[in-house]
């Protein structure tokens, strides 16, 4: 955590010690009427009742709304900056009126709903954020928790204020209305007591041509009167609503409260924890990657060993083995010598058979030579002097 983020969760720390100790006084529960009330307050229940005027309709539909007029500022000023995704149901139940009328629809702003293929096609349903967070650094994510956390810490902080102010105002509005109810309600039993009575025995004595006119204005005074009593019945729901609102006020502000001390202690002890726990997170996963860096060494250098005495023994058998054999194999040597012998032998042989062939081809020329002669010689014998020269030719030749 930073100095700046430690300084801002010491002085929220200090505001919500000042928040939490202040005691926001209790309603009083019943009205008191005018004959039982002390001076100052029936002073001021006579006061309220000279705001009623029965022949101005219009004072009694307006009688106690003045009580609310600095209650509704308050309220105003607290809805001014809120949107209604801040108000939970109600706002959402508020945003379909709107939508509603407008005539938009609340599926297309809905965030929740299914995406449509032409959406998923562009590819807006992708977890962006995660991805740009995997490239953010630790400490940055979380001075941006630390910050948001400040952030709704005065958020709650000012609403607690807001609360009370809206406390307040709503008590004293509160007891506002019981001040107009035991003036309405005094006004009605003066009305019905003295009033209306007297309005009645005007009516009777009044002479025959006006008795229409008082009789109109005794009918008038007695609507008057139902008004005001609606208007006092009015108030007397208003104000059991208003007490509802009171404790209603009080355990949104006790949960304002708790939350603002969870936040605080998360700022002051958990961030802290975080750190701490993430940078023994770093150490770890760096110790990690170092000894798996060193086993991947260590596996290689084991691989490099095995196989490089396999290599060993394998190029030291072959070496040794023609080390160890000599310039010629007495195998071949034996093989060429027999292949040699058997050249030899076969080429006497040949030799031999071609000295038998060519004795026996000149016995044949021989043969041959004699038997053409002989041929020849016989031939001579039988013929004339022409054969006797081609004899002699032959013989001569």
């Amino acid at each position: 955590m930073s100095d700046t983020i430690r300084e801002k969760a010491a002085q929220a720390l200090a505001e919500v010690e000042k928040v939490t100790a202040v005691v926001l006084p209790e309603p009083v529960g019943e009205i008191v009427p005018l004959e039982a009330a002390e001076a100052p307050v029936a002073a001021d229940i006579r006061k309220r009742m000279d705001e009623i005027d029965m022949d101005n309709t219009q004072s009694i539909i307006a009688f106690g709304s003045a009580a609310q007029a600095e209650l509704q500022q308050i309220s105003q000023a607290m809805l001014t900056d809120v949107r209604n995704k801040d108000v939970g149901p109600a706002g959402d139940s508020l945003r379909n009126i709107v939508t509603t009328i407008r005539g938009f629809s609340i599926s297309e702003l809905d965030v929740r709903r299914k995406r449509s293929w032409w959406e998923r096609l562009l590819g807006r349903t992708a977890p962006f954020a995660k991805f740009v967070a995997r490239f953010e650094t630790v400490q940055g994510q979380i001075d941006k928790v630390t910050d948001d956390l400040l952030t709704h810490e005065h958020k709650l902080l000012k609403d607690i204020k807001s609360l009370d102010n809206l406390y307040e105002k709503t008590l004293d509005f509160y007891n506002e209305l019981a001040l107009y109810i035991a003036a309405g309600e005094e006004k009605l039993k003066e009305l019905d007591a003295t009033t209306i009575p007297a309005k009645e025995a005007e009516v009777a004595a009044a002479p025959e041509k006006d008795q229409v006119i008082k009789a109109q204005e005794l009918r008038d005074l007695r609507a008057a009167r139902d008004d005001l009593e609606r208007r006092v019945h009015d108030l007397k729901l208003t104000r059991q609503v208003t007490m509802q609102s009171l404790p209603s006020i009080r355990l949104v502000q006790e949960n304002d409260k708790s939350l603002v001390t969870k936040i605080n202690s998360t700022l002051v002890n958990t961030v802290p924890l975080w750190e701490t726990q993430l940078a023994q997170a770093v150490t770890i996963q760096r110790s990690r990657e170092a000894a798996e860096a060193v086993r991947g060494a260590t596996d290689l250098t084991n691989e490099l060993l095995t196989a490089n005495a396999e290599n060993l023994q394998q190029a030291n058998k072959i070496v040794r083995e023609e080390m160890e054999r000599g310039v010629f194999d007495i195998e071949a040597v034996k093989s060429a010598n027999a292949t040699l012998i058997a050249t030899i032998e076969e080429s006497l042989q040949i030799a031999d058979e071609g000295k038998a062939k060519r004795a026996a081809a000149e016995e044949e020329l021989k043969k041959m030579e004699a038997e053409l002669r002989d041929t020849l010689a016989s031939a001579k014998a039988r013929k004339d002097k022409v054969g006797d020269t081609a004899g002699m030719s032959v013989s001569d030749a």
